[in-house]
């Protein structure tokens, strides 16, 4: 959504365009709202979940959503899932504008089309794509039989867009809002106090159906297909008095692994909004572990200087997980155990007691497995304990980053993210006084941090230079930048004593310039990043 025109969706009139897949929805979209949200790409069925944003013309604002390609009798769970989201959009919609391909022709798909979106009862208008010239119009000529309200247009070259925009706003008339004034600067304020939040991890970690959970709405395809997400869905969620953005990204994957144009355009795009967030909610599939892939996603999000929230999802499967394989152990403990008391009273019982002793043992001991694995074995908080080694021991890189286990299919601890959300999105922005810091540097021993350094390591000066991420600046007798031991040293310390909890640190360093034997001191420093 364009960052000028941050109206509240449920105040904007709907455009909503359909179509069926590969007519060029998605570059209209591109071209009405002035972006790049949706991916255009030669291959069909790109664009799945619904792609918001907003376009103005003439001082009058409307909202623009996106729809995937509509096929309404497939039967698979993805096309199926794709008109389930479409609906919603039609519901909504004051305006429904149905792409046709005028190269292509009259589909029967165009006219299947046609006819639900008539049964709506929503003003329907035909946009037929794909006329560069003004003398391709009598290509649309045929589409006329579907409305009487027919467009021709080029989404790739701009050409009709003009009379487009010039009908939508006459027919929402009023109910279009005046596009807002450059915004005062309490407004501002206001603005930045919203956490954009940026949900990340590889293919079929749970990304969407976290999506789902934190805006209390179905607003993401979710399948057990991974890759199902492409486009970036974004929601604005209102909790607790603050404004939530989150970004559903496309599964990261390795260069290697990507093959369609259209999935490396994704995980570019994906990477492209994470560099736009203030938080980063890093999806990590709790009852699979930490993977390689998951440590090079983390690697992004630590590169790109955001918060980061590790999110061990799909917790409950990690406990049923544990609790079978707890079961299964004493199940093999007990088998050893039952094998050794028969041997060992084989010789003392008769013939005729021994099979019956024996299964009775045996229905004894099968009953206190099943018990146990039912009453739970294994300890959920020692669980915890267990995982939460694991993952700062493959994620040492992130050990400022905060751990949450949760379940977004049940929705098992969701509701603390948003507190912890809250106080990463606050420590990030939070500024320390100069003086706050000088005092804190006094008490600071700084010979116990280990340093390559010949000379030892004096700190004159430390200011804060910049917030989101906390950015500090070091005068110090060194005439090269402090070696990362000694950096990593003071980190700690500042986290000690202020609140940092998911930021990066950055320091930058005024170094002091070398002199030639014999030349005056110049009194200058060099700032080393």
């Amino acid at each position: 959504m364009s960052s000028r025109l941050k109206i509240m969706t449920e105040k904007l009139p709907s455009v909503v365009i359909v179509g069926r897949p590969n007519v060029g929805k998605s570059t209209i979209f591109n071209r009405l709202t002035g972006t790049r949200r949706s991916i255009v790409t030669d291959e069909p069925g790109i664009t799945r979940d619904r792609i918001y944003g907003t376009a103005a013309w003439q001082g009058r604002t409307f909202e623009v959503v996106d729809t995937g390609g509509i096929v309404p009798d497939d039967k698979a769970a993805i096309p199926r899932e794709i008109l389930r989201q479409a609906q919603v959009a039609i519901e909504g919609a004051s305006q429904l504008l149905l792409v046709v391909d005028v190269r292509a022709g009259l589909t029967p798909l165009d006219s299947e089309l046609a006819r639900l979106l008539r049964r709506t009862g929503k003003p329907l208008a035909i946009l037929a794509n794909k006329v560069d010239t003004q003398m391709q119009e009598s290509l649309a000529a045929p589409f006329y039989g579907l409305s009487n309200d027919v467009f021709p247009v080029s989404a790739e070259h701009g050409y009709g867009f003009d009379n487009l925009l010039e009908a939508i706003t006459t027919r929402l008339g009023a109910s279009g809002p005046v596009e807002e004034e450059a915004p005062t600067p309490e407004k501002q304020d206001k603005q930045d106090e919203q956490v954009n939040v940026a949900i990340i991890g590889r293919p079929n970690v749970g990304k969407s159906t976290m999506l789902n959970r934190l805006a209390g709405v179905e607003r993401s395809i979710v399948s057990d297909i991974p890759g199902t997400t492409r486009d970036a869905v974004d929601t604005v969620v209102q909790h607790g008095g603050r404004t939530y953005r989150f970004v559903d990204t496309a599964g990261i994957r390795r260069k290697g692994k990507t093959n369609l144009v259209a999935e490396k355009m994704s995980v570019m795009m994906a990477r492209r909004h994470l560099e736009q967030a203030d938080v980063a909610l890093l999806i990590v599939d709790a009852s699979l572990g930490v993977t390689a892939n998951d440590a090079n996603i983390a690697g992004y999000a630590e590169e790109s200087g955001r918060s980061v929230i590790i999110v061990m999802n799909k917790w409950d499967l990690a406990l049923e997980a544990a609790a079978e394989k707890a079961a299964r152990e004493l199940e093999h403990q007990g088998t050893k155990t039952h094998v050794a008391e028969s041997s060992f009273r084989q010789e003392a019982l008769p013939a005729s007691g021994r099979a019956g002793r024996a299964r009775t043992r045996s229905r004894k001991h099968t009953s206190v497995v099943r018990k146990k694995a039912v009453t739970g074995r294994v300890d959920p908080a020692q669980l915890v304990e267990d995982y939460e080694k694991i993952v700062r021991t493959r994620f040492k890189f992130l050990d400022y980053a905060p751990i949450v286990f949760v379940s977004a299919k049940t929705g098992e601890r969701t509701e603390k993210l948003f507190d912890l959300i809250d106080r990463v999105a606050d420590a990030r922005r939070r500024r320390i006084s100069t003086g706050e810091l000088n005092r804190w540097l006094e008490k600071v021993d700084l010979d116990r941090g280990t340093s390559p350094a010949a000379r030892r390591v004096k700190i004159y000066y430390v200011t804060q230079a910049a917030a989101s991420p906390p950015t500090f600046i070091l005068f110090t007798n060194q005439s090269k930048r402090l070696h990362f031991s000694y950096e990593r040293f003071l980190e700690n310390l500042l986290r000690k004593s202020f609140d940092f909890t998911g930021a990066p640190i950055r320091f930058l360093q005024r170094l002091k310039e070398r002199r030639e034997r014999g030349a005056r001191p110049s009194g200058r420093t060099r700032t080393a990043t």
